[in-house]
């Protein structure tokens, strides 16, 4: 079936205009030139596949696949591939920009790009995973390459389906090239710390915004929205430093301690119930899972999807600092109103950029052909995040912005003075 972009939901906002109007304004802070401007806002590929894949009934399924790659000025692309059912076209082109700004940010030699399969893979078997896996990998090889395009995992993909991808480019390359991919097993080249490394990010960021605000890590509070591996991981990191988690949610419902979850706890239950926190007892099930949003703590952490907060809850959050975990959790036009509460907002495209970091880590050492050590990695990431925290803040104070505007500016001068110094095209 041919591409057909779906009708815009009224109760959600598109992600790429959410993005284009932060951009828009980073630009205009920037004075960005028209000509660097229109390079820099639109994808440099956008590929829609069709992959026919046999089911196990002997059936054939026709899935739709997207990869868009943002940027290349900085270096190859890079970013994850999501399987999931409401992935659309402009959800991919808007988070491929994500990425471009996100490298910048952190300095890292990378463009953006993102990757998606309309599919719902908990209701499919691993072997038509793993077929709908090399199928989408040969339609794309042209797209892939070690020094091209470097897929990811994403929400729906892990380190089994990166290893698929990459054993289906090898073969047709006729060599094992395991830098085609990041988040690999680390028996194929993966790298140690990539598994909490975006949590480990959040709480850097989280760590050096409590700094600022003057908060004791020790009496602060925090809500997680999100108890996968982005989320657990915060939690689990903050509430060494001190941190009391006062709540956590998942798919399940969303669930409160006023003296303080056990987040040791709370993980090896998820561990051992398929992922998930239902019948959890170390804390109380909330009537609705929205409220933990609004909940009264110190520390809000959205690590689940995009566009969760909006106008409707923005002005009931209580929080005084927002470090965001997920993509896109903030629509643009919650800002405002998060803005004008005085709420400082670690965003997205800094907060959530330590995986990447990490993945960039994982490539260089598969380039190297050399390991390094959990202490090595952990040590370089945090350093990375704290000194790309340091510059978004100064840049924030600078210019008079918001920390998401200051992150957009940082990134948008880092990519347009590498597209001039480049020659443009």
């Amino acid at each position: 079936m041919a591409y057909k972009e779906p009708a815009p939901i009224k109760d959600k906002e598109n992600p790429f205009e959410s993005m284009m109007e932060r951009f828009n304004i980073a630009a205009e802070c920037l004075g960005l030139d028209d000509d660097t401007y229109n390079v820099l806002k639109s994808p440099a590929r956008q590929v829609i596949v069709n992959l026919p894949v046999t089911m196990d009934d002997g059936s054939v399924r026709v899935f739709e696949g997207f990869r868009v790659v943002h940027s290349t000025i900085l270096g190859p692309s890079k970013g994850g591939i999501r399987y999931d059912e409401g992935v659309f076209l402009d959800e991919v082109k808007a988070l491929a920009a994500w990425m471009t700004w996100k490298c910048a940010v952190v300095d890292i030699p990378y463009g953006g790009a993102k990757g998606g399969i309309v599919c719902d893979p908990t209701k499919m078997s691993a072997g038509e995973i793993e077929r709908l896996t090399r199928a989408y990998t040969l339609a794309l090889i042209d797209t892939f390459g070690p020094d091209q395009d470097i897929p990811a995992p994403d929400m729906g993909t892990g380190p089994r389906e990166m290893a698929w991808l990459m054993d289906e480019y090898s073969k047709t390359k006729g060599m094992t090239i395991n830098s085609v991919v990041t988040g690999k097993p680390l028996v194929l080249g993966g790298s140690l710390g990539r598994v909490e490394a975006t949590g480990r990010g959040v709480m850097v960021s989280a760590m050096a915004a409590m700094e600022k605000l003057g908060m004791d890590p020790t009496q602060a509070t925090a809500a997680v929205q999100g108890f996968g591996n982005v989320g657990s991981w915060a939690a689990k990191l903050l509430y060494d430093k001190g941190v009391k988690i006062l709540a956590i949610s998942d798919v399940t419902g969303a669930y409160w301690n006023e003296n303080g979850i056990d987040i040791d706890a709370a993980i090896d239950y998820k561990n051992a119930h398929k992922g998930r926190l239902e019948g959890f007892t170390g804390a109380a099930l909330m009537a609705a899972p929205g409220d933990l949003l609004t909940s009264k703590v110190d520390i809000l952490i959205p690590a689940a999807v995009e566009d969760v907060i909006t106008i409707a809850n923005a002005d009931k959050i209580q929080a005084k600092l927002i470090v965001e975990g997920a993509n896109g959790p903030t629509s643009a036009k919650a800002d405002k109103i998060i803005n004008e509460k005085g709420i400082m907002v670690v965003p997205d495209i800094l907060a959530n950029s330590g995986g990447v970091t990490v993945s960039y880590f994982e490539w260089v050492q598969n380039r190297l052909g050399y390991k390094w050590t959990l202490e090595l990695v952990t040590e370089r990431a945090e350093r990375i995040m704290t000194d790309a925290f340091e510059k978004v803040y100064n840049t924030s104070i600078k210019h008079n912005v918001p920390m998401r505007i200051a992150a957009y500016i940082v990134a948008i001068d880092k990519v347009a003075q590498t597209y001039k110094f480049r020659g443009g095209f």
